[in-house]
C-alpha cells in the first residue's frame, strides 16, 4: 500500500454547538479560499435555509483548501444525534478526524457517538479543545475527560497518542500550548499535515470509488459523490456502472451506462483519495462501488446504526385538506420519501396496509421534524402520526404502525 501525500481528507466531528462550523469558516478564510477584500457570510457551508435558521448543521458537506501545497478536503459533519447517519457516511471518505470539544462542557453524548465511530474506522484523531476564552473554561479537566473517553471506547495505543490543540474558533486562533501566543490557525493546519496520513491505496488495483453521497442536476441527472479508493479518473472516458454486493469481493456488473467525469480548463486528473463527483449512472445509490467493467469488485458498504423512531406519513384527510399545499397525492408523497431515503442513509421508507400511508423510520424526532418542515416548504401537504419508538426484543424488531 502507498499513500497520497499531496492530499488529506479530514472530518470535523463534535457534539452540537461545540463550534465545528465556526472553525471551518475560519479555516477557509485563512487558507486563501476567499479574497482578502471579499465579504463572506457566517456558516459558509450551511446552505439549507433550516440550517441557517436553526444554527445547526443538518447535512454533512465537504470543501477543499490548500496549505503548503497540500490539498485538504474538510468534511463538516452534523453534531446532533438525530443526524448520526450523516456522520457515519462522511467518515467513509476521511483518513483522519478533528475532534472538537467545548472547554467548558467537555465531552457530551454525541461526542461519545462520533468518537466511537471514528475509532471503529481506525482513523487517527487530532483533539481540539475549543472556546478556551470562556469564563468557565476548564481545559485541563476536559482533557482528562477526553482521555477517559478514549480509554472507555477501547482506543488503540496509537490512537491514544493523539495531539492536543487549544483554540478559539470565532477568533480564528489555535495553539499547541494554552499559554502560546494567539496568532492564527497555523498550528492546526500543521497538525493536519503531520498527524493525519494521506489516503492509502494500492497502485496495482483498478479504479474503485465508494459512493458516500448523492446529488442531482437538472442537466446531468443523478450525481454520485465519493472517495476514489484506488486508480484514477480519466476525463471524457466512458466507465461502467456501479457494482453492488452484500459482501466485498467480485460481483457481476449491472446494466451499463456511460459515465463521464467533470472536466474544466484547470482539469487535474483525480487520483486515489480524491473526493469527486461523477455523473451518468441513474440507479446509483449510497454505498455502491463504482469500478471498471474488467474488474467489478465491490467495497464494503457503508453501515449505519438501525433506526430508532417510526412515524406514519400519509395524505391529509382533514376537512381543511388542499388549502396549504399543492402536492397532496399519495404518489407524490411516496416519491419524495423514497428520494429522501436514497440521499439519507438513516431514513427508511416502507409501505403499509393503507395504500395512502407510509411508515418512515429514522434516528430521532428532530430528524423527522426537519423532514416534515422541508417537505412543507417544498409544497407538500400531508398528515403525520405521532413518533413511536422501534422496540427490539431478542433478534426481532417490532415495528410500530406496519400493520
Amino acid at each position: 500500500m502507498q499513500q497520497n501525500d499531496s492530499l488529506r481528507n479530514v472530518a470535523i466531528i463534535a457534539h452540537v454547538d461545540h463550534g465545528k462550523t465556526t472553525l471551518v469558516d475560519a479555516l477557509f478564510k485563512q487558507s486563501g479560499v476567499f479574497r482578502a477584500d471579499q465579504r463572506v457570510d457566517d456558516r459558509v457551508m450551511d446552505k439549507m435555509d433550516l440550517e441557517r435558521e436553526r444554527g445547526i448543521t443538518i447535512a454533512a458537506k465537504n470543501c477543499a483548501v490548500r496549505w503548503k501545497g497540500v490539498k485538504i478536503n474538510i468534511i463538516d459533519t452534523p453534531g446532533h444525534a438525530d443526524f448520526g447517519g450523516e456522520v457515519e457516511r462522511s467518515l467513509s471518505m476521511a483518513s483522519g478526524a478533528i475532534l472538537l470539544v467545548d472547554s467548558s462542557e467537555g465531552p457530551l453524548p454525541q461526542t461519545r457517538f462520533v468518537l466511537r465511530k471514528t475509532l471503529e474506522a481506525g482513523l487517527p484523531v487530532v483533539v481540539v479543545i475549543n472556546k478556551i476564552d470562556r469564563k468557565d473554561a476548564r481545559p485541563q479537566e476536559v482533557l482528562n475527560e477526553i482521555y477517559d473517553l478514549f480509554i472507555d471506547l477501547g482506543a488503540s495505543e496509537e490512537q491514544l497518542e493523539f495531539p492536543v490543540l487549544y483554540a478559539i474558533g470565532r477568533s480564528g486562533v489555535a495553539m499547541n500550548n494554552i499559554d502560546d501566543p494567539q496568532e492564527d490557525l497555523s498550528p492546526l493546519f500543521e497538525a493536519i499535515l503531520t498527524k493525519i496520513p494521506g489516503p492509502a491505496y494500492d497502485p496495482e488495483q483498478p479504479f474503485q470509488m465508494l459512493v458516500a453521497d448523492l446529488d442531482y442536476s437538472d442537466y446531468l441527472g443523478r450525481l454520485a459523490v465519493g472517495r476514489i479508493m484506488h486508480g484514477k479518473v480519466l476525463p471524457r472516458n466512458p466507465w461502467p456502472a456501479s457494482a453492488r454486493a452484500a459482501k466485498p469481493g467480485p460481483c457481476a456488473p449491472p446494466a451499463f451506462r456511460s459515465m463521464t467525469a467533470f472536466s474544466s480548463p484547470r482539469w487535474r486528473r483525480p487520483g486515489p483519495g480524491d473526493i469527486v463527483v461523477l455523473a451518468g449512472i441513474e440507479d446509483v445509490t449510497i454505498g455502491d462501488t463504482i469500478c471498471t467493467r474488467e474488474s467489478p469488485r465491490a467495497l464494503p458498504r457503508i453501515r449505519v446504526d438501525e433506526p430508532t423512531v417510526a412515524m406514519r406519513f400519509g395524505i391529509n384527510t382533514s376537512p381543511l385538506a388542499g388549502r396549504e399545499g399543492k402536492l397532496v397525492q399519495s404518489r407524490a408523497i411516496q416519491d419524495r420519501l423514497v428520494k429522501e431515503s436514497l440521499r439519507n442513509v438513516a431514513i427508511r421508507v416502507e409501505e403499509t396496509s393503507d395504500r395512502d400511508a407510509f411508515l418512515v423510520k429514522g434516528r430521532g424526532e428532530f430528524q423527522m421534524a426537519i423532514l416534515i418542515e422541508t417537505m412543507r416548504r417544498e409544497g407538500f401537504e400531508l398528515s403525520v402520526g405521532r413518533p413511536e419508538v422501534i422496540l427490539k426484543k431478542g433478534r426481532q424488531r417490532q415495528d410500530p404502525g406496519a400493520h
